[in-house]
């Protein structure tokens, strides 16, 4: 399931607070995906990563109660309980993050929490929903096998990178542009896991190993800190794509005198020149950058205006937009 799907489904399950549980290969969002649901729902958050936690952080016993005779629990201060600090009325998601690392012993009192909805007697407040993520145990990410009685008190949604949903939410937070266009050129890099690597190109090594250190690293250590990230294969063809990118026309020339600038036929030239035009696109020069734009071969300048307006939506009330977006009004994007 795509990311955007995902997202809508976990926010068409809220209202009845259906248990999910969402897997799929490392690196790809899924916690993200959640995150960004609790956001647009306007609901709590609690997040909770399993694999770092003990039986005892789900509540110990308490001995020092006034009857000797009996004894109840402590409760840990994340667990959105009725009547506790998490419970203001607007509900929330409890997040189990890395849920399938969890030995049995954690997923037995999960399992409780979903069906029953308390912990050690004391009731999960209203308007709470469970969701669990992890990886499956193809990934070899340390993952175990579930508990069958939590499994059957579950939705498991199976995550799908998705090449538009990630463009979007990469433009949305400021992936840097040359990260952007070259996984649109070779979208089979976005997400190409194989447990048997030591390293991979995932959605989050592409950002957090490669689009945060550029400019960071000197340029003599970019491949071996993109190859330590992505690995080997991503990282060389990626360190050739910046040479192109590098070497572009300038982009400022071009939006200067658009009928003049020289259109590049590789399409890897094509694909980084979209990506720099896209970033330098304001309401003042968009009627100048269309005009190029409409040089450009017609999957190009519709990728270029997708860019542009994504990055900026103004962009949809001028003019220009208007007059391009009727002579391509068959496109959907």
């Amino acid at each position: 399931m795509r990311p955007t799907l995902l997202k809508e489904t976990i926010k068409s399950l809220y209202p009845v607070q259906r248990t999910v549980s969402i897997e799929g290969a490392p690196g790809g969002g899924k916690t993200t995906v959640v995150q960004q649901a609790a956001t647009e729902l306007g609901v709590g958050y609690i997040e909770k990563h399993l694999p770092t936690m003990l039986v005892e952080d789900f509540g110990v016993p308490d001995m020092m109660t006034a009857n000797t005779s009996v004894f109840g629990y402590k409760l840990p201060d994340w667990f959105p309980a009725k009547g506790g600090k998490h419970d203001d009325g607007r509900g929330g998601i409890l997040c189990f993050d890395d849920r399938n690392q969890a030995n049995a012993d954690i997923q037995k009192v999960i399992a409780n929490i979903c069906q029953a909805r308390n912990l050690h007697g004391v009731p999960m407040a209203d308007g709470w929903m469970v969701i669990s993520t992890g990886n499956r145990q193809s990934d070899r990410a340390g993952a175990n096998r579930v508990l069958s009685h939590l499994r059957n008190r579950e939705t498991v949604l199976e995550f799908e990178t998705h090449l538009d949903d990630w463009s979007a939410w990469a433009i949305d937070n400021n992936v840097q542009p040359e990260v952007v266009s070259f996984i649109r050129f070779r979208s089979d890099l976005l997400h190409d896991f194989d447990p048997q690597r030591d390293q991979n190109p995932t959605p989050r090594s592409w950002v957090e190993g490669v689009s945060d250190v550029m400019g960071v690293v000197p340029p003599e250590a970019e491949y071996e800190a993109f190859k330590g990230a992505v690995g080997e294969g991503a990282a060389a063809e990626f360190v050739g794509y910046l040479r192109i990118y590098r070497k572009l026309p300038n982009p400022d020339g071009i939006l200067l005198n658009p009928t003049a600038g020289e259109v590049p036929t590789d399409p890897a030239t094509l694909y980084a020149l979209s990506g720099s035009l896209a970033q330098r696109c304001t309401e003042a020069n968009f009627d100048r950058a269309c005009t190029y734009f409409e040089r450009m071969p017609p999957e190009f300048s519709v990728l270029a205006v997708s860019y542009a307006a994504r990055r900026n939506p103004d962009l949809t009330n001028t003019q220009a937009f208007v007059k391009w977006s009727i002579k391509h009004q068959e496109v959907l994007f």
